[in-house]
């Protein structure tokens, strides 16, 4: 826990742990983290929005007519606001945006084997760069946070991704940066479709949503895939807020964590999409990180 400044948050973590080590039996010791702004960066855009935005310039280049509407046309020009703004809207409750985006990039990879989106997206984490951060995306991540992953683990905690982000994006890399293997991995999602032929078959993603992971889906994809309630969270936004409610039981010992986003000198400062979690943070007590003031540093070389 170096990343992480003396301080009550620091303190909480560790009496919370100890506490748990004492009173929890290790198969009831469940963590779920959010990973969008809670494990990696999210701003200016979420990074599998880079991944996604590249995709749909490519099909403009490809059939220019398409820039005539959204999001083809923020593609292309590189609107990287519009993106932003879509997102942002959808936590403070207008999904106008987000269902053209949404169907746009359901689109995008109809019929394409998982393990070729998988390499896909390997490909895109090789080579891709923060554009405000100048760093790879694999560099993104917050070295305090990829800390209290390791430290909860070494104290027998079963960690889970739990994000809005999409399973199959995030997949592929968590073992690398987290520590965290495929099976652990909670998102959004995409259909599938088998496809067999000779004693051989594909899974085919298909161009409809399975999985929307967010908000109130989020407990209950826990439920469906963990079947314990967490007795760990932490999320930064208003998607992560009934996670967060979820968490615990009333009679034991349970830890919620918001990280609130105000260092704008090492990262990004801002509360959009956050208000009512921050909200229900002081209201409940839950514990709120500051990372300008509760790490040490953010991003480890």
């Amino acid at each position: 826990m170096q990343s992480w400044q003396d301080g009550p948050t620091r303190s909480a973590i560790i009496e919370f742990v100890a506490r748990v080590s004492r009173e929890v039996d290790p198969v009831e010791r469940v963590a779920v983290f959010d990973n969008d702004g809670t494990l990696w960066c999210e701003k200016p855009m979420y990074i599998q929005l880079d991944f996604i935005v590249r995709r749909l310039a490519d099909k403009v280049a490809a059939d220019p007519s398409l820039a005539e509407g959204q999001p083809y046309l923020a593609a292309h020009n590189g609107d990287l606001q519009w993106f932003g703004g879509a997102i942002t809207k959808h936590y403070q409750g207008d999904d106008t945006d987000l269902k053209t985006l949404a169907a746009a990039v359901l689109s995008l990879h109809d019929s394409v084997k998982v393990e070729d989106h998988a390499a896909a997206v390997g490909t895109f984490f090789a080579e891709a760069m923060h554009p405000t951060l100048h760093r790879r995306y694999l560099e993104c991540t917050y070295a305090p946070m990829v800390e209290l992953l390791r430290y909860l683990a070494d104290h027998e905690f079963a960690c889970y991704i739990v994000s809005g982000g999409g399973r199959d994006f995030m997949r592929p890399v968590t073992s690398q940066i987290y520590g965290i293997p495929p099976e652990r991995v909670v998102g959004s999602a995409q259909g599938l479709k088998f496809v067999g032929a000779d004693g051989y078959g594909d899974l085919l993603l298909q161009p409809a949503l399975d999985i929307w992971d967010d908000g109130p889906e989020k407990p209950v994809r826990i439920w469906n895939r963990i079947g314990r309630r967490p007795i760990f969270a932490a999320g930064n936004s208003n998607g992560d807020d009934e996670m967060l409610m979820y968490t615990g039981a009333q009679d034991g010992p349970s830890l919620k964590m918001l990280v609130h986003h105000d260092d704008a000198e090492r990262e990004f400062a801002y509360t959009a999409g956050a208000e009512r979690a921050l909200g229900h943070a002081e209201q409940y007590g839950w514990t709120t990180v500051s990372m300008r003031d509760d790490w040490a540093t953010v991003f480890r070389d």
